[in-house]
């Protein structure tokens, strides 16, 4: 954690002189980027700087402990108890800060939400995914752009890719990662029998142009006509855009917009988040072996969520919450929930 701390700090100081640096304030998109992540680090580095201080005036104050003057160390006493305060709500505050680990602080993430078993109700069901998320997006104030979307014939998603930005976005949904399962009655199914189907949702921050270069050498694009459900042709042009990372091989299409360079950007800055994401996952891997997390690895091949209809109930199965109203999570009341996981961050950092 302090590790990562001074790394924050480091690179915070390194942003602030690229910030007066001429050939980067020549570079309009390159300053645009540099802003965004020094003001997504403002808040972080204050409160760590403010953490120090205290740190270095506990260290003052121990040695004054140890003096032959009684009033000196009389005084000292009542100095450290009141430093010992805020050293402690301080370093509270900064793992809370520091939820969702090195990026906790990006302002900006990308979503997939993807059908899983179940065929037409698992696509329906990762619809009432997005559309909670998206209502709890709007309660937060944050911005949401559709990416990519891949209907079927009843509305539900096969798959739907978005870009969410605003402060604390990633903090707030990193741990939504994984499978979430929906137990209910089809309105398809004539005999009233509860179904069982699933989506997976993956949460990626969304790095700067600056912190993943991409050039025409590193990806492959495909041109292809757009289509709707069912085949059905959306438009008799090649505006829709596969792009193809030959190292990882890993693969994003998008064909929302009808324009052909819209579709593009927007399929390279989610190959971007996924290229980034990788990365990241690797590291972290690297850093976590030894100990497997209590509120999960954000992989999402692990089953995290129950939403249950016939009883109005949905489980949290990593921390065994419990909340039977499931009808206002799914509008997008969703802070109890990430209140609750935040509390088992906090506690499993505590004892690590």
């Amino acid at each position: 954690m302090r590790k990562m701390l001074e790394e924050k700090l480091a690179r915070f100081e390194e942003l602030e002189n690229q910030m007066s640096d001429p050939e980067v304030l020549a570079n309009s998109s390159r300053i645009s980027a540099v802003a965004r992540e020094h003001g997504s680090l403002v808040r972080l580095v204050k409160k760590y700087r403010a953490f120090k201080k205290v740190s270095l005036e506990i260290a003052e104050v121990t040695s004054m402990l140890e003096s032959d003057d009684a009033e000196e160390r009389e005084l000292a006493e009542l100095e450290m108890d009141e430093l010992k305060v805020k050293y402690e709500q301080l370093w509270e505050d900064l793992l809370e800060m520091m939820i969702g680990g090195e990026d906790a602080n990006r302002t900006r993430c990308i979503m997939e939400i993807r059908a899983g078993t179940g065929g037409d109700e698992a696509a329906l069901f990762a619809r009432n995914l997005y559309e909670m998320y998206k209502k709890h997006a709007e309660t937060k104030g944050w911005k949401i752009e559709i990416l990519g979307t891949s209907l079927t014939e009843l509305g539900g998603f096969k798959a739907i890719s978005m870009a969410i930005e605003g402060e604390g976005v990633y903090r707030e949904l990193v741990y939504e990662s994984g499978g979430h399962r929906v137990q209910r009655v089809p309105e398809t199914e004539a005999k009233g029998r509860i179904h069982t189907s699933a989506a997976t949702v993956a949460v990626m921050p969304e790095p700067e142009d600056v912190e993943v270069e991409l050039t025409l050498d590193d990806y492959r694009i495909d041109k292809f006509h757009a289509s709707g459900p069912g085949g059905q042709h959306v438009n008799k042009t090649e505006s829709a855009i596969r792009v193809t990372h030959y190292e990882t091989g890993i693969s994003v299409q998008c064909q929302d917009e009808k324009s052909q360079h819209k579709n593009l950007a927007k399929a390279v800055r989610e190959l971007k988040a996924r290229l980034y994401d990788r990365l990241r996952q690797e590291e972290e891997k690297k850093r976590s072996d030894h100990r497997k997390t209590l509120i999960g690895s954000g992989d999402r091949s692990q089953r995290i969520r129950t939403y249950n209809f016939p009883q109005n109930r949905v489980t949290d199965h990593r921390i065994n919450l419990t909340l039977h109203r499931l009808d206002s999570v799914l509008e997008g009341d969703l802070d109890e929930i990430i209140d609750k996981l935040r509390e088992a961050y906090m506690e499993e950092r505590h004892d690590a």
